[in-house]
């Protein structure tokens, strides 16, 4: 089995998740990114959010959301992917850069629109009355 480890920003505002789409994906992702060699959890959460909405997360801020597994979207059976989630302060306005299209805030009524991994996250802020 394959395993595709990455760190994702839970950022939510009024009960909506912020959500980006990738150019030629079909589906929305929580924002963040797979580690580079020798990062941690904070360095590619503070490198991936900048690289991917132009802003830069407080490290100071980040506070552990929770981990979750799921099949890999778009990957063959058996690719699992491991999100480890964080939520965080920033500073600076958020805009699509570099590979994302798009960025949304999405409901739980917006489930379907999301990857299997992020499916479980909606479910946990949902049932943990963070997300509308």
């Amino acid at each position: 089995m394959t395993v595709i480890d990455k760190v994702a920003w839970i950022h939510l505002e009024d009960g909506a998740i912020l959500s980006s789409r990738s150019r030629g994906r079909d589906v929305y992702y929580i924002p963040g990114g797979k580690r580079e060699p020798g990062e941690g959890d904070v360095e590619t959460l503070v490198r991936e959010i900048q690289e991917e909405l132009s802003v830069t997360i407080s490290p100071d801020s980040v506070e552990h959301v929770g981990i979750f597994h799921a099949q890999a979207h778009g990957h063959p059976d058996g690719t699992m992917i491991r999100m480890i989630c964080y939520t965080a302060g920033y500073r600076g306005v958020l805009r699509p850069s570099n590979e994302i299209e798009e960025m949304v805030w999405l409901t739980y009524a917006d489930r379907h629109r999301v990857s299997p991994v992020d499916q479980l996250i909606f479910d946990h802020l949902h049932e943990t009355a963070r997300m509308r």
